[in-house]
């Protein structure tokens, strides 16, 4: 990337030139844009259609208004790629997703532009009026808010209750509806249908204006004939005008408007802005627009695997890793799917983060997408439950966390056997804090009732699929975004609450939790010759193997517990609490996890190391265990080498 090919982006240290730029210099910024985007996918994996979609929104958001005053905020963060470059990070955006260097979601820290880390979808309505209430409070009314939200974000149960609440402070506030027909794979609902319907009518908003002229000179008194005419004014409104949903909320509708004219953008931006009240704009977009591939599937250039284009045509790099615990986790569901009709998969618009396409194909009857609305997949799961389906919740451990109460009231005070996958649990690499699934062994396992487990192997994911299907309380499963390991031998039959040990040592043992089991088998090949280490694969959190801490405690000089979480609240804090109940000594119990702050983006096992994971980490923690141990490592060296 050089200046020489992007000159308007290099000379942008922040957004405001852009309101002098001609309708020319406006369209070349967005090829320069659309540029830079296609040259970062030949880098590395990160967003792409969704950034595609708004180029010439987010250009003309910033020429009709101030963000280094004003507010905006990005509902869902991902599309945040044209709004960095034109606001002084071009020059730094080839580190963008890399560790030290951009982030792929907004993030305060880079800019003052930037007012939220937004990386969970639906949240941008209600941040915006209360941006817009608190300025009010503090005496800056003149201060604009924006909230920019995407349609499949758009049915998010928070959004609506922004709406209610928007509708009845009456607040200045611009919504703008982005409407591309998608979420991350195609939306759904019934809210998907009515934004369609107002997509395809006729009636645009200079055409409504004029009907809405015609109306307003019917009259409205007292008698039958009259209010028969009353009633008909609003028929037609209803008939004709379109958004009445958002008009009866008291939110003012305009559009739908084509979302790739800058002018026209600008056009309308400008006359909603100055609006009093809160305005819905709706503006239609294309995803992956500008980069016929990216606009043909925008479900697979989401955020695709580095490609090179060669004529317009993408080459992507191949991958020669083994399959990811995601793959593992979609064949076995839909192996329990194939055995049991009772057996339902619930996703939260993330069929095609989760791998369940095939799945969606051959169980169309099994399969429920709900959208991004993950509290309601929770409790619809735990309806499905009472009628005796047996339904597993296939959601990021991240997204997850949205359906907390859900978790609580009606499913584990239920005692349902709802089964949850938790995809993408441990750290995420390059998305960073937004979407670390760091956190859910603790919300989780405090609950009565539920069960928590994690496979630290490929072979292990369908026996606990099993497991759980087997099992009359609720049972989540984690594991992480990486390839899974596939051990050699025949895997030990799942019992709940059981651990099974790996490999046999007698100076220490290391307990993983999960797919830390990998550098802990290899920290243990490192240390060969130097410590004997025994290796245990936990397999559960809750309930924990009672027998197993009592044995790692009693029959070695050290502990070391390793988990893919943090330690407050994790598998090691579990451990300890068994240990203590135990009356067992924890002086030799070294917890290793993530710290108590949020981990930064970067390559994930770059990260890894850097929480003490990686092997190296972990053996560097058994010598420091075995010397506090009084273990005599070096002697044992020594020897073998004498040997």
């Amino acid at each position: 990337m050089t200046e020489a090919y992007h000159p308007h982006l290099a000379e942008l240290t922040d957004a405001s030139p852009l309101k002098g730029y001609s309708p020319e210099q406006l369209e070349s910024t967005a090829s320069e844009i659309r540029d830079v985007l296609c040259n970062l996918l030949a880098t590395r994996t990160a967003h792409f259609a969704s950034n595609l979609g708004v180029v010439e929104l987010c250009l003309a958001l910033h020429c009709e208004f101030d963000f280094r005053t004003d507010r905006l905020i990005w509902d869902t963060g991902h599309q945040i790629y044209p709004h960095k470059l034109i606001t002084g990070r071009y020059h730094d955006f080839p580190t963008i997703r890399t560790q030290g260097g951009l982030m792929g979601y907004p993030n305060p820290a880079e800019s003052d532009y930037d007012l939220f880390m937004t990386g969970h979808a639906g949240c941008s309505v209600s941040t915006a009026v209360g941006l817009r209430s608190g300025d009010i409070l503090v005496g800056e009314p003149e201060r604009r808010t924006v909230a920019v939200i995407g349609d499949g974000a758009f049915p998010s149960g928070i959004v609506f209750e922004a709406l209610n609440n928007a509708g009845e402070l009456e607040d200045d506030l611009t919504i703008v509806l982005n409407d591309n027909k998608m979420s991350i794979c195609p939306r759904v609902g019934s809210v998907a249908g009515y934004l369609d319907r107002l997509r395809s009518n006729p009636y645009y908003t200079g055409l409504k204006s004029e009907i809405g002229k015609l109306l307003e000179q019917i009259p409205m008194l007292g008698d039958p004939a009259e209010r028969f005419l009353a009633q008909m004014k609003e028929g037609v409104k209803a008939g004709l005008l379109g958004g009445m949903l958002f008009e009866e909320l008291n939110i003012r509708y305009v559009g739908p408007i084509d979302g790739h004219d800058i002018g026209l953008l600008r056009k309308y931006l400008a006359m909603v802005r100055d609006m009093k009240g809160p305005v819905l704009l709706h503006v239609v977009t294309e995803k992956g627009h500008g980069y016929k591939p990216a606009a043909a599937d925008p479900v697979y250039f989401h955020t695709p695997p580095a490609f090179e284009d060669r004529d317009g045509k993408p080459v992507t790099r191949k991958s020669d890793g083994l399959p990811a615990y995601t793959n593992h986790a979609r064949d076995a569901i839909s192996r329990a799917m194939s055995a049991d009709g009772k057996v339902s998969v619930i996703t939260a618009a993330m069929c095609q983060g989760n791998k369940l396409e095939p799945v969606r194909e051959k169980f169309p009857d099994q399969f429920f997408d709900v959208g991004i609305c993950e509290s309601h997949a929770v409790a619809f799961a735990a309806g499905q439950c009472k009628s005796g389906a047996r339904p597993i919740v296939d959601i990021y451990s991240t997204f997850l966390q949205r359906s907390y109460d859900q978790i609580f009231q009606e499913v584990c005070l239920q005692d349902l056997p709802v089964v949850f996958m938790m995809d993408r649990a441990g750290l995420t690499g390059p998305d960073g804090p937004t979407h670390h699934g760091v956190y859910d062994i603790g919300y989780m396992r405090m609950f009565p009732n539920m069960v928590v487990m994690a496979p630290g192997y490929a072979q292990e994911l369908e026996l606990m699929l099993t497991a759980a299907l087997d099992h009359d309380h609720p049972c989540g499963i984690r594991y992480p975004k990486t390839s899974a390991m596939q051990l050699e031998s025949e895997p030990l039959p799942i019992e709940i609450g059981k651990s099974e040990t790996i490999r046999e040592g007698d100076d220490g043992t290391i307990v993983a939790f999960g797919a830390t089991l990998e550098n802990a088998l290899a920290a243990a090949d490192l240390l060969d010759g130097e410590l004997s280490i025994r290796v245990v694969n936990a397999r559960f959190a809750k309930p924990i193997d009672v027998d197993m801490v009592r044995q790692a405690v009693t029959d070695g000089r050290f502990v070391v517990t390793a988990e893919e979480h943090t330690q407050v609240g994790g598998f090691g804090s579990a451990f300890l609490e068994a240990a203590v109940a135990e009356r067992l000594d924890t002086r030799s119990i070294h917890i290793v996890g993530l710290p108590d702050r949020f981990v930064e983006h970067g390559d994930r096992n770059d990260l890894l190391h850097q929480c003490g994971l990686s092997p190296e980490a972990l053996a560097d923690r058994c010598r420091q265990a075995a010397k506090e141990a009084g273990v005599d490592h070096v002697l044992r060296s020594s020897t073998v080498s004498a040997d």
